[in-house]
Formats: C-alpha cells, sequence, structure tokens
C-alpha cells in the first residue's frame, strides 16, 4: 500500500526531504479502513489484489513515489539504469512493503493463525538470554518487525520495545485491531532523557531490550558513519551504547517473508561491546559496523524486504578506513 508506507517530511528540496523521515501515514482514514475491511472478509490473497493495483497506480503516476526508493535502489542495484528496470524494481519493492503491512494487519484482525512464523535458531537466542546479563535485540526496518517481536514469548522473560509515533499517525499497530494489550512494554524515544532511564533499568533486570539500528530517532547527535552499499550512512549506535553500559550482549535479529503466510525470524549475528566505552562516537563505529555487514547480508539475500525510503546515505563516498567496498557483484540482483 503505497499511501501507508513512512511518509517523507514535507520540505521544498527534494533532496532534502529524501533524508528526512517520519512515521506518520501518507493515507487517509477510509484508505486504511478499506484495507483493513478486505482483509476481514476476503483475507490475505484479496488485499494483495488490492496492493497490487494501488502500488501501480502511485508508481506510475507519481514521480516522488518513485524518486523516494532511488537512494537505495541505486545502490543495491547499480547496474540496474533502465527506466523500465527502475520502475519495476520500484514497484516490486513497495509492492513488498504493502504486502508486509497488509501481513501485519492480518496478524491482529485475523489472528495469530493468519501467519506461519518460525524461528529456527531458538537456542542461540536462548544462550544470550541464559547469560543473565539482559539482551540487546536489535533489529531493522525489514520484513514484519512487528510480528517478528510478537513471538519472543517463548523466550519467557519481558521484552521492551523503542517506539516512536508521529502525532497524527492512524495507521494502527497489529495489536489494536484487536483491542489487545502489546506483548511488549513500549518505551517512547520522546519521553525523559530519550528513555535512557528505562531501558537501562530493562537491562539490568535482565530483560530484553528491543532498538531499531537503522534509524535516528529523537536526537540526530548520537550518530556515526558507517559504509553501507558502498556509500557513508548515518546510523545510530545508541542500542551499542546501552550494551556498553550494561554488559548486554547484542542480537541482531531480523525477519523476513518466506511465502504467502510465512515468515522467518533469524538471529543473525551476536555482538559483544566493551564495558563503559564512554561517549566518543568513533568508539562504537567497530559495531555499528558489523551490523551493517548483517544488514548488507540481508539485503543481498533479501533485497525487496528492506523497508527504508528515505536517503540514510551521505553525498559521498566511502571514507577510508570507515568500510571496504562493495565486492565485485555485490549489487546484483536476487
Amino acid at each position: 500500500m503505497v499511501y501507508i508506507y513512512p511518509a517523507m517530511a514535507s520540505s521544498p528540496n527534494p533532496e532534502e526531504a529524501d533524508r528526512r523521515w517520519t512515521a506518520r501515514s501518507i493515507g487517509s482514514r477510509w484508505q486504511h479502513g478499506f484495507f483493513y475491511f478486505v482483509i476481514r472478509v476476503g483475507g490475505l490473497r484479496l488485499a494483495y489484489s488490492f496492493v497490487y493495483l494501488v502500488v501501480f497506480w502511485y508508481v506510475l503516476l507519481y514521480p516522488s513515489v518513485r524518486r523516494r526508493t532511488r537512494p537505495y535502489l541505486s545502490r543495491r542495484f547499480p547496474e540496474r539504469t533502465g527506466a523500465f528496470q527502475q520502475f519495476s524494481d520500484s514497484y516490486r519493492w513497495i509492492v513488498a512493503l504493502g504486502k508486509a503491512l497488509v501481513d501485519r494487519a492480518a496478524f491482529g484482525i485475523l489472528g495469530p493463525g493468519a501467519l506461519s512464523i518460525t524461528i529456527p535458531d531458538k537456542q542461540g537466542l536462548f544462550d544470550v538470554r541464559d547469560e543473565g546479563k539482559g539482551m540487546v535485540l536489535l533489529n531493522a526496518h525489514v520484513g514484519c518487525w512487528q510480528v517478528a517481536v510478537s513471538v519472543l514469548d517463548f523466550m519467557k522473560v519481558p521484552v521492551s520495545i523503542l517506539m516512536q509515533r508521529a502525532e497524527g499517525d492512524i495507521d494502527r499497530h497489529y495489536f489494536e485491531h484487536s483491542g489487545a494489550k502489546p506483548p511488549f512494554q513500549i518505551i517512547d524515544p520522546e519521553g525523559h532523557l530519550g528513555g535512557v532511564v528505562e531501558m537501562l533499568a530493562v537491562l539490568r533486570r535482565g530483560e530484553i531490550m528491543g532498538v531499531m539500528a537503522d534509524r535516528v530517532f529523537g536526537s540526530d547527535t548520537n550518530v556515526v558513519h558507517v559504509g553501507f552499499l558502498g556509500s557513508r550512512a548515518v546510523l545510530p549506535y545508541s542500542g551499542f551504547r546501552l550494551a556498553s553500559a550494561t554488559g548486554a550482549p547484542v542480537a541482531v535479529v531480523f525477519s523476513y517473508k518466506t511465502g504467502p503466510q510465512s515468515y522467518e525470524v533469524k538471529l543473525w549475528r551476536v555482538i559483544r561491546v566493551p564495558r563503559s566505552l564512554g561517549r566518543k562516537p568513533e568508539d562504537y563505529a567497530p559495531y555499528v559496523k558489523q551490523f551493517c555487514e548483517s544488514l548488507e547480508d540481508f539485503v543481498q539475500e533479501h533485497p525487496f524486504q528492506f523497508f527504508n525510503f528515505f536517503n540514510m546515505w551521505e553525498n559521498s563516498p566511502v571514507a577510508e578506513g570507515l568500510s571496504d567496498p562493495p565486492e565485485t557483484g555485490r549489487g546484483s540482483s536476487g
């Protein structure tokens, strides 16, 4: 659904707008309601059919929609320079996002049985949990992350999530469709001290603290510049700073769609951050780089399941010492 992907903040400068991100949906209330109704009466397949039609309309008629796909797609598929190829990639990518949003809504409207979710490496997550130091669960806007987090009850420890919601946003989280209590505690990054006190308390209790590592929430001062897909990207290091302050291991966990009604949640990597690194951003850059390497591996395997519709890159080549250039063929189609 094009109209409910993360919208760009309005700006007279298109290049500036592509750099800014807001959680607010660009869809109207009736448009959201229409898709929720379709899911209730026709299930996923009928909702998907409308996704194909709506996305095609927007990608065909709105250049701004196509433009917002270019920062990522031009780096993931640098060899695809033809107009038809670029149109096709933009369409395919936004369709994938639309399906993920339909899946998220269906999970709440139709119940957990609407999707099959597997976690092949539960033991790896158990091992991290059993260290007794808490866990920083590092995620990204890939697959259907809210659904992925919802199935972590097998860990038998409370889960908290750093989650921002823009004022006036009408897009519902999956648990809001049934009026159920969310299966995790929500910490607002716009709250007191950016929620840091609450997050530290979660980890010191030995619980799970979920943090998105691919977008900057709140202050833009807690960022580092690392190489990602051949260009300097701006990424937050708050999750790693939490790990350093508490000794908690960092578990990089990504979800991805594996079939029409199925997802897999995978423990991609465990990152160990030394204690008491302090406040200098450059000290956290090596660990953010490890996350970026994991995300690069992910987008090589699942190129259309990384839902980043704003420009997280600087307009400069990768700086020496930040990251190696992508290997030959790393931007090939997948």
